[in-house]
């Protein structure tokens, strides 16, 4: 099966807020095989917004990428029943006063079923709490217990079936995709005359992604625009 990832909403969405969308093109070019979308993101990134005049400008641009062959979008259903069974599971996973917390939406968990049924390289993904869930539960029931200062049980057998469902895939975010690029030199065009002009470039792409949507620590920011810096 060729290479292959998968793209949850929020990525392509802060990538075209922050004027990188084109950015894809290069990647998928470098990557070697194809870069996914699925209908219900497809759904959520151009055929709502498309009617919604604020939203209008974006949807266009990824509808061209789709046009283009820079996403191409999955039929669901070699993966339904698989996304049914997940977003059953992952939403019967954790619990707070005794009450099931819906923690994943139906566009995330069916990026997560295509896949699966793509043995995908990776899954970009920038929601925190659905990555959370499939790769570290115990540390979300702790950032949880203290976001809704409650005590939150676990369903131990769906989180372990959860794991081992999904073992072998890679979640990474936006910004992590950003630095891919910016080590290829695909960002080159945007070095400036300013002073220490890679490392503005670097700190407004990573922050500009953050206030866009990308769930990632400040610490984490500066971290990687040092280790980019002593590369």
């Amino acid at each position: 099966m060729e290479r292959a990832i998968i793209f949850d909403t929020g990525p392509i969405i802060s990538l075209t807020t922050n004027n990188l969308l084109w950015i894809l093109r290069e990647l998928k070019k470098q990557f070697h095989g194809e870069f996914f979308i699925t209908q219900k993101v497809k759904a959520e990134l151009v055929d709502k917004p498309i009617e919604i005049k604020r939203f209008k400008f974006e949807a266009l641009q990824i509808l061209k990428c789709i046009d283009d062959g820079v996403l191409t979008v999955l039929g669901e259903k070699h993966f339904r029943q698989q996304t049914r069974k997940l977003l059953e599971m992952t939403n019967h996973s954790l619990r707070a006063n005794g009450s099931w917390l819906k923690l994943c939406h139906p566009a995330e968990i069916e990026v997560v079923a295509a896949a699966m049924s793509r043995n995908a390289d990776a899954i970009v993904i920038d929601e925190r709490t659905t990555r959370m869930l499939f790769e570290d539960a115990a540390q979300l029931g702790v950032l949880l217990e203290r976001k809704l200062e409650r005590r939150i049980s676990f369903d131990k057998n769906n989180i372990a079936e959860l794991k081992k469902m999904t073992r072998g895939l890679r979640f990474i975010r936006s910004t992590e995709l950003a630095l891919v690029a910016y080590e290829h030199g695909i960002l080159d065009s945007l070095v400036t005359s300013f002073p220490q002009a890679r490392k503005h470039l670097l700190q407004g792409m990573l922050w500009g992604m953050k206030l866009r949507g990308c769930a990632i620590r400040v610490e984490e920011i500066d971290t990687a625009v040092g280790m980019e810096l002593g590369k």
